[in-house]
């Protein structure tokens, strides 16, 4: 069921970023089209077409009655849950919250303010299933931040939001909620209509019409990122066990039949192992169609002579989650350069991450480890800088700041310093 190749020939990973949607962008750019020019029209109709869901401007937005409702039909049990999880993901983004800094000396002053987001938008996937680790990711962070207004848009089915979705909304402190999803949900948080004011940031993960969309409206907007299909890689050594392994490659490929699940090992016997262990679980699986799909489409076993071969295959991939399956992993965790999220030992398996450790779940993928980093407080303020020079300090740097304007021919650039001591 799984391919088992060497690591010369683990190409097609390494290039699952260049895959082209020539034909999904071509829908996804006449969608953004229609919402600037017909606002909420365009979006009423591109919700019942592909949601089948009929909304108006006294709908389209999720009232507190349906919010207060929603705690009421959540178990208890599941309610502390996820308020202890909301918990461990607000304590580790507390810590990365950014101040402002000034280094004053006598006559120059330099700086940063650093600033909150005015507004933000966040999507939710959401119709028949229900995410509501997505919102503490997004929305936790962005209050950190000191977002003043966070938006949130999902899809919905029949007309209704899940109630955990909305509980954890609550818990996020989120109480702008519209049930839209889609492309047509990204283009009215980017453009604006009458139901839906505009945003300056969108963040969150969704379908390939949303990731194309956001990629289209980049600009416009600020976006956290282009993710795709969830990918997992895995290295082991002699130390792991292959059950585990199997069990944390499917639960990324019950995601989706595009999901990527990689092991990569130098030990044939965890690889035979792994291969038997796969066919096995795979077969209990409520999803397994879709698990099947993503296992024999964009799965693999990778055969290297050694721990150090895995590891360079690994920082190829720089795939979105990466287990450290190995008897010492922090020995190891120094020489990973490419990876959205690391896990070490054993004990650690990707959902781990996904729902309570606290780090971030929302991730780069297909390769863009190489250049984006994993969605945190930062993705929700920006950053000012601050010049203050006296008539003294700035007459010392003069002759300096005159000879790289006229290197550049920028004469009105000179002539703004040279003018103050004329």
């Amino acid at each position: 069921m799984i391919r088992m190749i060497n690591s010369a020939d683990a190409d097609k990973f390494i290039k699952r970023s260049k895959i082209r949607y020539e034909k999904e962008t071509a829908i996804v750019r006449q969608i953004i089209a229609d919402v600037i020019e017909r606002g909420d029209e365009a979006v009423f109709e591109y919700t019942e077409r592909f949601d089948k869901v009929r909304l108006d401007p006294s709908t389209i937005r999720v009232s507190d009655e349906e919010i207060a409702r929603a705690y009421k039909e959540v178990d208890g049990e599941l309610l502390d849950a996820l308020k202890r999880a909301a918990d461990n993901i607000r304590e580790y983004h507390a810590k990365q919250k950014p101040k402002t800094w000034l280094d004053i000396q006598s006559g120059k002053t330099v700086g940063q303010l650093i600033l909150p987001l005015d507004s933000v938008g966040i999507y939710i996937p959401g119709g028949t299933a229900s995410y509501p680790s997505s919102v503490l990711m997004n929305a936790i962070p962005a209050s950190i931040a000191g977002v003043k207004r966070i938006v949130m848009v999902t899809p919905a089915s029949q007309g209704n939001i899940s109630p955990l979705t909305l509980v954890a909304a609550g818990f996020a402190g989120v109480k702008e909620i519209y049930k839209v999803g889609g492309a047509q949900a990204i283009a009215a948080l980017a453009y604006g209509t009458r139901s839906i004011p505009c945003v300056d940031k969108i963040t969150g993960p969704g379908n390939i019409y949303v990731t194309l969309a956001k990629r289209e409206i980049f600009g416009r907007v600020g976006i956290d990122m282009t993710a795709g299909p969830s990918e997992i890689l895995i290295i082991a050594d002699k130390t792991a066990n292959p059950v585990f392994i199997a069990a944390d490659m499917l639960s990324q490929a019950e995601h989706d039949s595009m999901a990527s699940a990689v092991l990569v090992t130098h030990d044939e016997g965890i690889a035979q192992e792994t291969a038997r262990e796969l066919q096995k679980q795979l077969e209990k699986l409520p999803r397994i169609d879709t698990a099947r799909a993503a296992i024999e489409n964009y799965g693999a076993i990778i055969l290297t002579k050694d721990i150090r071969e895995s590891i360079d295959v690994a920082n190829a991939i720089a795939p979105e989650h990466l287990e450290l399956a190995l008897e010492d992993p922090f020995g190891y965790l120094g020489r990973i350069r490419h990876a959205g999220a690391v896990f070490c030992g054993h004990y650690s398996p990707e959902p781990l991450g996904d729902y309570y450790a606290g780090p971030n779940h929302v991730l780069p993928t297909s390769g863009t480890a190489r250049f984006y980093s994993v969605l945190s407080v930062d993705d929700f303020m920006k950053k000012t800088s601050v010049i203050s020079y006296s008539k003294s300090e700035l007459e010392k740097a003069r002759k300096d700041i005159t000879l790289l304007a006229h290197a550049e021919g920028l004469t009105a650039h000179a002539s703004a310093v040279d003018i103050r001591f004329k």
